[in-house]
């Protein structure tokens, strides 16, 4: 179903815009939430390379618009969004569900729980950013779009494997909690596509 919504998308100046404003808007949620993940001491190169890359993300998509349109998409406001409350809910609730999940599995509190929460909550969002990411960078070869996520795709690659590494660190558990994370993650990024395919213009 994501290809085909993609493909619509793609199609279209103004929606792809949105689309490109909308995953600019979610990198940089994303690099925010991992800097309030930070300890205010404690703070490894890792977590501040991750911040950055996702930051760089952000503006990096924002300035692909300017391929398409560039007097669209200045604001991250709702009318330059696609599926705006889907969209800015999506991370915050998956945040609190993991949240949820890693304290009654650990008994975290604290900033551990902030740790923890950021080890799993980035692990996936970089397990769905590798097949997101292929899938949209796919279609606009076959489009031949001016638009291209080539390097996002490349360093999302190694942001999941600074990630496996940590969790690894962090428990010998960690695949069996880290596929109870992916379920919870998957089914609030498959709301988000319904979401995304109920204000398309043509049905997906």
């Amino acid at each position: 179903m994501l290809d085909s919504i993609l493909k619509l998308i793609v199609a279209d100046n103004v929606l792809h815009s949105k689309w490109l404003n909308t995953l600019s808007y979610m990198e940089n949620a994303g690099a925010k939430k991992i800097s309030a993940s930070e300890h205010k001491e404690n703070v490894n190169i890792i977590i501040l390379k991750h911040a950055a890359e996702e930051h760089r993300h952000a503006y990096y998509l924002k300035k692909q618009i300017s391929k398409l349109d560039d007097s669209l998409c200045k604001t991250y406001s709702n009318a330059e969004l696609l599926s705006p409350k889907h969209t800015k809910y999506y991370l915050h609730a998956l945040d609190i569900a993991v949240c949820r999940y890693i304290k009654a599995e650990f008994n975290l509190s604290g900033y551990g729980l902030k740790f923890a929460a950021y080890l799993f909550v980035t692990y996936a969002i970089e397990v769905r950013a590798d097949e997101l990411y292929p899938i949209y960078q796919n279609i606009l070869d076959e489009t031949r779009s001016k638009v291209n996520v080539k390097s996002i795709i490349l360093e999302e690659e190694g942001h999941l494997q600074e990630m496996i590494n940590q969790l690894v660190s962090f428990s010998d558990n960690w695949e069996n909690h880290a596929a109870e994370v992916i379920k919870i993650e998957k089914a609030m990024f498959d709301n988000w596509v319904s979401a995304l395919k109920a204000e398309l213009p043509i049905t997906a």
